[in-house]
């Protein structure tokens, strides 16, 4: 695996992945979800959604040993591929890398998604942002008014912000191709299994764990960079602040501190009451602000944006720092 601190004369040899090569592949990738989103046709993930639909006919089980297994053999596979990615002809590295982080990221979609939310709600069409949230979020939305639907677009721009941008970067900063293929795995399989429903209790217990563990460390490298992205020393210590306070009331443990971080930096109060499919879920009160408005949405998608490009500074810098680190001990 092409790991962070894995930048000594071995990793540096013939036919092994450079670490130039991987924070150079981040950035192009990076930039080309920026330019074009996720891919239109045959996209990756799919691909990979459609694996997994598929052992899951031979795998599935209500018992979380069957899980496991499933859940060991999509990823196992996944960091497999990753790790076989790594060797390929010394031209084809950076454009390996690069396509394979536009493939897992998720920012420029999500932005899209958030657009058109803010569009038909600016447009008064209640029913066709009803409609379109559910490409966002698994709550009901029969029964929300527009500022509701605006909460949870928000909210969504903060949780999946952290999903398909942060964490990928993260993992591929740690550990290169393995690392984002992997990542997109546990997140892909948790979208799928990793929720609390008849079927998936219990066979998906290990995917909504190893979700949360994945998810960890860059939930709270994205409160840092929204703490970073305020601008200012007072807006840093209350984004901490309100994350300290109020973000163990949510339901999540990588959740909560993004939301509250966002509530914190937008000025605005997230969380409440939650309908899914008739269970209603508290999810807290984050931040002191007004409650969320329609007028929200854009604000929430630039920060989110700025938080993205600050995400990729940091942990590309991070990574190449540590390889001067290595060879000087070297």
């Amino acid at each position: 695996m092409t790991g962070i601190g894995g930048g000594g004369r071995r990793s540096m040899g013939r036919g092994a992945m450079s670490l130039d090569d991987v924070a150079v592949g981040l950035v192009l990738g990076y930039a080309a979800d920026l330019a074009f989103g996720d891919p239109r046709r045959w996209h990756p993930v799919a691909g990979f959604g459609r694996v997994a639909e598929a052992l899951e006919r031979h795998t599935y089980a209500p018992r979380r040993s069957s899980g496991i297994v499933h859940e060991a053999v999509l990823v196992g596979g996944a960091v497999a591929l990753g790790q076989a990615l790594t060797r390929p002809p010394r031209a084809a590295r950076v454009p390996v890398v690069a396509a394979a982080t536009w493939a897992v990221l998720g920012g420029r979609s999500l932005a899209r998604e958030a657009e058109a939310m803010d569009a038909l709600l600016q447009a008064d069409d209640l029913a066709g942002a009803r409609l379109r949230i559910r490409n966002l979020v698994g709550r009901d939305p029969s029964g929300l008014d527009a500022d509701e639907l605006a909460r949870a677009c928000v909210e969504s721009v903060a949780e999946n912000g952290a999903d398909a941008v942060v964490s990928p970067l993260f993992w591929g900063a740690v550990a290169g191709l393995p690392g984002l293929l992997g990542y997109r795995a546990v997140n892909t399989l948790d979208a799928m299994v990793g929720y609390r429903s008849a079927r998936y209790a219990e066979f998906g217990w290990a995917a909504a764990r190893l979700d949360d563990l994945a998810n960890w460390v860059p939930a709270r490298v994205t409160v840092a960079m929204t703490a970073l992205t305020t601008w200012s020393l007072t807006g840093s210590r209350q984004v901490y602040a309100v994350v300290r306070r109020d973000a163990p009331a949510h339901p999540s443990p990588n959740a909560g501190p993004v939301e509250a971080a966002f509530a914190a930096a937008l000025g605005r109060q997230l969380g409440g009451t939650n309908d899914y499919a008739g269970v209603r879920e508290e999810r807290g009160r984050l931040g002191d602000g007004p409650p969320v408005s329609t007028g929200d949405i854009a604000r929430a998608t630039a920060l989110q944006q700025r938080i993205g490009v600050a995400s990729l500074v940091g942990l590309v810098s991070a990574r190449l720092l540590l390889r001067a680190v290595v060879r000087l001990r070297h």
